[in-house]
């Protein structure tokens, strides 16, 4: 929620403009280019099941563990500096990944660059906070438009280029955005530390240490996490157990299941687009959730009842929930005043909802094994989806953290 006048976006702005494009960019790129490979990989050094396993384990992991400490971090390093070491490392990992020898250095540098991309999935939302008071739904489209691009395109031309030029050449290349995304980032560290010379006392430097805390006692902190949960949880289980649950009770074939997949995975890209700017624009928070709480029990109900009727319309309704990611990530923005308390909500939100959503995946296997079948599993998702509601509920409220708090406990400085 920002009074901040509308101005054109590229109007002083478009470093940063470019540095947010180009750093959401990297965050996808640098996590969806290894799986498609993996194959080609394991020609030239055994890739264990245990080390694919923790390779698909590692990204809500490392999100979760970053997630609380990139607050930390940035009181001390300050938000552009943190977003050039962020890049920094990524770029370093994703070199170190095309030159692995064995699978430990495979895992090794895999780790390193989930570890840069869970700190800059915290900061993108602040960024646009600091950048863009004015523009949040708008800006928050174009960095969530761009991830969900950057998830797509390194699967399609991994494997030609590795075909081509061989897997680390694949891999290395992504490389190349990572360190681009460092140039405009340096320029804005570099002006930033200038302004705060200049300045009696640097916005950076009013960061509260005790802000992260804080948010424990928030129902706004918890309905945002809760929101970030059940989209990640939709999303990473989706991921790993659909096309199993496609072929078994919809009798779709491998390939079909293949296609399913990529359906659910192309409803995020609308989402992207529309959800930020609507909910800047129109404040229709309430009805974004309805959608997709509906949706989703409407495709579980599908998927229990008449899975083998319409997989295609079950899966495009599952894919529909997990909206709830770009509604929390601009909600982040206008549910706080300053860009230090969109940080600590920021770390706040993400942080525990990826921990809770690497728990589903495997979960869910386990109850399919001791089932022998997934109306477990699937009533699991469904009783997931249903947290949406009293979520919704709370971050409908057009308030922000700082008022909440206020109400409840005071002054918030």
């Amino acid at each position: 929620m920002s009074d901040a006048e509308p101005r054109p976006v590229g109007r002083g702005r478009a470093l940063a403009l470019v540095g947010i494009v180009l750093l959401a960019f990297s965050l996808r790129s640098a996590v969806a280019s290894l799986s498609p490979v993996l194959d080609h990989v394991a020609q030239d050094f055994a890739v264990p099941e245990w080390a694919v396993g923790l390779i698909g384990t590692a990204p809500p992991v490392c999100f979760a563990i970053f997630g609380v400490l990139t607050p930390q971090f940035e009181r001390r390093l300050g938000l552009e500096r943190l977003v050039v070491i962020a890049l920094a490392v990524a770029t370093i990992g994703m070199v170190a990944r095309g030159l692995a020898v064995d699978a430990l250095t495979l895992l090794g540098s895999t780790a390193l660059i989930f570890a840069a991309v869970g700190t800059g999935n915290v900061l993108l939302p602040p960024l646009v906070k600091k950048y863009f008071p004015d523009r949040v739904g708008l800006m928050t489209a174009v960095f969530s438009t761009t991830m969900a691009v950057s998830t797509f395109l390194p699967p399609l031309v991994a494997v030609p280029i590795s075909d081509a030029a061989g897997w680390r050449t694949s891999l290395a290349l992504w490389a190349v955005f990572a360190g681009a995304a460092l140039i405009p980032w340096i320029g804005l560290t570099m002006r930033a530390r200038s302004a705060a010379r200049a300045a009696a006392s640097d916005d950076l430097e009013e960061t509260r240490p005790g802000v992260f805390g804080r948010l424990w006692r928030l129902p706004l902190a918890w309905a945002l996490m809760v929101s970030f949960a059940v989209s990640s949880t939709i999303a990473y289980t989706s991921f790993a157990w659909l096309p199993s649950i496609l072929v078994d009770i919809a009798g779709v074939t491998p390939a079909a299941a293949g296609a399913l997949l990529s359906l659910f995975a192309a409803m995020g890209l609308p989402a992207s687009l529309l959800v930020p700017v609507l909910v800047a624009r129109f404040r229709i928070v309430r009805s974004l959730y309805a959608v997709a709480v509906v949706s989703g029990f409407l495709a579980i109900a599908g998927l229990l009842f008449a899975p083998t009727a319409a997989p295609w319309l079950w899966v495009a309704l599952l894919g529909t929930p997990p909206l709830l990611f770009p509604l929390v990530l601009v909600l982040l923005g206008l549910r706080t005043r300053t860009h230090e308390a969109t940080i600590a909500l920021s770390g706040f939100a993400q942080s525990i909802g990826y921990a809770i959503a690497a728990v589903f995946p495997l979960t869910v296997g386990l109850l399919h094994a001791s089932s022998g079948g997934w109306t477990a599993a699937l009533l699991l998702l469904g009783g997931v989806i249903a947290l949406a509601i009293p979520a919704g509920v709370v971050a409908a409220r057009p308030h922000t953290i700082e008022d909440e708090w206020e109400r409840r406990h005071g002054a918030w400085s």
